[in-house]
């Protein structure tokens, strides 16, 4: 098959996922083809079947704003003409579907088909679904798809809830390659971080107030005070001057390391003892899915698609959002003694293997075949057949 992936090409969930399940399409023989406005951060690595396209967009003074949507639209006509592609896979609804249903109607002129699956990751329905002056065109994008689908039951509800939604929304959860997350601790690594055998915490995100990175914080101070450990970062934000500022105030500067992005987050999570993931809401929580495949249980809110992955109990604990002190006995529950601490890494490690990628991109192979609109060679018949 020859694929084209629409998506954001940055550290979020839906940009991850996205080139995750294009390199293993790739791995599998399909010649996928990314088209977005910079090279994906987890395109890392060469692939003979990978593409990349990057969208250009150009600034007249005409425009306040560049029309980025109409280049996304060029782009993909162009890809789906000079590479001849069956089908485009657009992540996130705003503005991949809609600018997909512009280039599905151009090439339509020139007789060309093309099959549009779309997608929805979380925020294109909880928040830019939720904006007035977006939800028409979210909507009529979503029904215009070919097939839709979600990465958990929580979003595809969420979305039958805000929009009047004419199709089925068929729900393909997120996925993690088990391979890449089962790294072995490398002890000198771990030295550096916790020199006296601490305790490492690990949060990662997009420091958005969503995630309530000021909560991750606060449950780790009450949780330190009981238990020597150490609070690991990973990402960038708009929160993260405040974090900065409530580290200060409580006095755990010492304790708390910010290491901004990082693109092999593996390492990390092979010396992390635990993940803490208090989001007011996450449609899945693609973060603690890479976590718990590291063997790191996992304490979150109960918000969203959380509840589908971390059993509660089991691969970790979930709490209502904003109860710092139910989050931080829960931690120290699972922290404070070692053989307790070895069960949840267990339980969180055999949890991934449920989302294993190879278990969930066949779903999305057959999806496409679906749609495929195949031409058949026409057996020319010998004149005596006639």
């Amino acid at each position: 098959m020859r694929i084209g992936i629409v998506c954001y090409p940055t550290f979020g969930g839906s940009g991850v996922l996205a080139t995750e399940l294009g390199k293993a399409l790739a791995d599998k023989g399909h010649q996928v083809h990314f088209i977005t406005y910079q090279q994906p951060v987890r395109l890392t690595e060469y692939n003979a079947n990978i593409f990349y396209h990057e969208v250009r967009v150009t600034s007249y003074p005409l425009f306040d704003y560049p029309p980025y949507e109409t280049a996304l639209s060029s782009t993909m006509v162009d890809v789906i003409i000079n590479h001849q592609l069956d089908l485009l896979h657009v992540h996130y609804a705003i503005p991949h579907a809609s600018a997909a249903y512009m280039a599905k109607k151009i090439v339509a002129v020139q007789g060309i088909t093309i099959p549009v699956i779309t997608t929805l990751h979380g925020t294109d329905i909880t928040l830019v679904g939720r904006d007035q002056t977006l939800a028409p065109v979210v909507a009529f994008s979503i029904n215009e798809s070919d097939a839709i689908t979600a990465v958990s039951e929580n979003l595809r509800d969420e979305t039958y809830n805000i929009f009047d939604i004419k199709k089925e929304i068929e729900v393909i959860p997120n996925f993690v390659d088990l391979n890449r997350f089962q790294k072995k601790a490398i002890d000198p690594f771990r030295k550096v971080i916790a020199p006296h055998n601490e305790r490492i915490i690990v949060h990662a995100s997009n420091f958005r107030k969503i995630k309530r990175v000021l909560d991750v914080i606060k449950i780790f101070d009450k949780v330190n005070k009981k238990i020597p450990s150490k609070l690991l970062f990973v990402g960038d934000g708009p929160d993260r001057h405040d974090a900065e500022n409530l580290c200060r105030e409580l006095g755990s500067c010492d304790d708390i390391r910010f290491i901004g992005k990082q693109e092999q987050i593996e390492e990390i999570l092979a010396v992390s003892d635990l993940f803490v993931l208090p989001s007011e809401y996450e449609s899945f929580g693609l973060a603690a899915l890479e976590a718990m495949a590291a063997g790191v249980p996992l304490i979150s809110s109960d918000a969203g698609g959380l509840p589908e992955i971390n059993i509660n109990g089991k691969t970790g604990f979930m709490s209502p959002v904003g109860d710092v002190d139910s989050m931080s006995r829960n931690a120290i529950q699972i922290l404070e003694h070692d053989e307790i601490l070895k069960t949840f890494k267990f339980n969180a490690s055999e949890q991934a293997k449920k989302f294993d990628i190879h278990k969930i991109v066949p779903i999305y192979e057959k999806l496409y075949d679906r749609f495929l609109i195949r031409t058949m060679p026409v057996k020319k018949l010998s004149p005596e057949k006639i």
